[in-house]
């Protein structure tokens, strides 16, 4: 009897020992034998849709004004009737002003050449009757200084024919009203030169603030479009600021050369006074030589 209960305690605790082995097989059969099928969902309903496909990016507008590339002449075309205005005014002013600049270079060009001729031939002339005769041939008709020394010779052919004594005691008074002839000649002769620069002048002065006004109704009317229509994208807004700017850039190619050319022919005029001056002493001198040799 006494055996039997020291046996006791050591069975209990073999017991304890198998039955703590035998859990860990346990919770190995408890588990699933497919570990995929654990890991998959219970409810294939409950699977998330896929992603719907995003929608394409809004494209920005490249068309301006409905004319496609922005050129010039879409520029003119799109402006505005006051602007439009401003550009036909310019225009026209610049072709003005580049046909008169031709003309006065042309006119320079042809008058130099004939001067030098006629001193050529003026310097060669022995007497006063000479000198009438080369100043009054066909082929310097119409040159400021012939018509000086055409103007002197008659001057002194009619005061020989009054009867004077252009040689003696009327020698002075003859070469006086000569002197008056020519100054006449002279006076005529910046009128002439002169022409059209006060045309260039304005043009000159003047073209650069017509762009400017062009310009600046221009951008005002481009800031109310904006106004209107609440966008300040680039494609809008650059339109109306280029054709504003035209009308500046037009401006200054209507002034440019034309201050340019301006200057450029006041410096010839000035020349030829001062060509013509000397020819005028040179000629009097002339004269006056023939009528102390008593021509």
């Amino acid at each position: 009897m006494l055996d039997k209960k020291r046996n006791t305690p050591f069975i209990a605790l073999i017991g304890a020992a198998a039955l703590m082995m035998g859990a860990p097989a346990f919770a190995q059969d408890a588990a699933p034998a497919d570990p995929a099928a654990a890991e998959a969902p219970a409810d294939p309903a409950a699977t998330p849709a896929a992603p719907a496909e995003a929608a394409p990016a809004e494209e920005v507008p490249t068309d301006v004004g409905g004319h496609g590339e922005l050129t010039i002449m879409t520029m003119f075309l799109d402006a505005q009737p006051v602007g439009k205005a401003v550009l036909i005014g310019l225009a026209l002013a610049s072709i003005f002003s580049w046909t008169l600049l031709l003309t006065k270079l042309f006119e320079f060009g042809g008058l130099e050449r004939q001067t030098n001729r006629f001193l050529e031939a003026f310097r060669g002339a022995k007497n006063i009757n000479d000198i009438g005769r080369v100043a009054m041939s066909d082929e310097f008709e119409g040159n400021p200084l012939a018509d000086m020394a055409a103007a002197a010779v008659q001057e002194v052919e009619i005061s020989r024919q009054a009867g004077l004594n252009i040689a003696g005691e009327h020698r002075e008074t003859t070469i006086g009203r000569a002197v008056a002839a020519v100054s006449g000649v002279q006076a005529s002769l910046a009128k002439r030169l002169s022409g059209g620069m006060q045309f260039l002048a304005s043009v000159g002065s003047n073209g650069p603030f017509i762009g400017l006004f062009g310009t600046v109704y221009g951008i005002m009317y481009s800031f109310i479009g904006i106004a209107n229509t609440n966008t300040t994208n680039l494609a809008v807004v650059a339109p109306g600021i280029a054709e504003a700017l035209l009308a500046t850039g037009m401006g200054l190619f209507a002034a440019i050369p034309s201050v340019i050319f301006y200057n450029y022919f006041q410096t010839r005029i000035s020349a030829y006074g001062a060509r013509s001056e000397g020819f005028v002493a040179e000629l009097l001198n002339a004269i006056s030589r023939q009528l102390d040799k008593g021509a």
